[in-house]
């Protein structure tokens, strides 16, 4: 039954002569794809629905294409996923995973081409919700990192004041008021001298 539907806009597009096929899928299911209209097809190319949310730029990127060895090469996003379905890149066997909604080109050696225009259920233009329930994760990490900041400080401002307290030299000394010291003698000898007695 899913092989039908999937076929279907594919059989619709033929008969009305469309060259733009539309599919739609969740994670884990297969769909294929063809090149409709296109007779010797030498590539593939995606150009990503939501491209900030795979951490790529907006545009096309080769995603297949034919080789002289005669095993396609697969760009490194779909790698695993993607196969040929014949000898040729004509019709293609995708394995969907979240992030693949896009345009899939199949380009010619005269450059004519077909698209296939692939909607992945759950995939939405706001990824980072999607990620979290509450929201957005730059709120978390500016809160951490504020929690973390405040915590150095209050770090920072306890290990000084723990050294000043510690710090003897720090504290002011209590003023003392010294009396100078009386001379015991007034002699202008030397003190450990006793005074000389005369004899007669």
């Amino acid at each position: 039954m899913a092989l039908v539907l999937q076929l279907l806009p594919l059989l619709l597009s033929r008969v009305q002569g469309d060259p733009q096929v539309s599919l739609e899928g969740s994670p884990g299911d297969r769909v294929n794809l063809s090149c409709i209209g296109v007779s010797d097809p030498t590539r593939w190319a995606w150009a990503p629905s939501f491209p900030a949310c795979q951490g790529l730029s907006k545009g096309r990127r080769p995603i297949l294409w034919a080789s002289s060895s005669g095993t396609p090469a697969v760009f490194s996003h779909f790698s695993g996923r993607l196969r040929s379905l014949d000898t040729g890149i004509k019709r293609l066997e995708l394995v969907l995973s979240a992030g693949d909604s896009g345009t899939f080109f199949c380009k010619g050696r005269q450059e004519n081409e077909s698209r296939t225009v692939l909607q992945v259920l759950g995939d939405k233009a706001d990824c980072r919700a999607s990620g979290s329930a509450h929201g957005s994760g730059y709120p978390k990490v500016l809160i951490a990192l504020l929690v973390l900041g405040l915590a150095l400080a209050l770090g920072a401002s306890g290990l000084v004041w723990w050294r000043r307290s510690s710090d003897p030299s720090s504290h002011l000394a209590p003023v003392v008021k010294a009396e100078p010291l009386e001379q015991e003698s007034k002699s202008s000898g030397r003190l450990d001298q006793e005074p000389m007695t005369k004899l007669s």
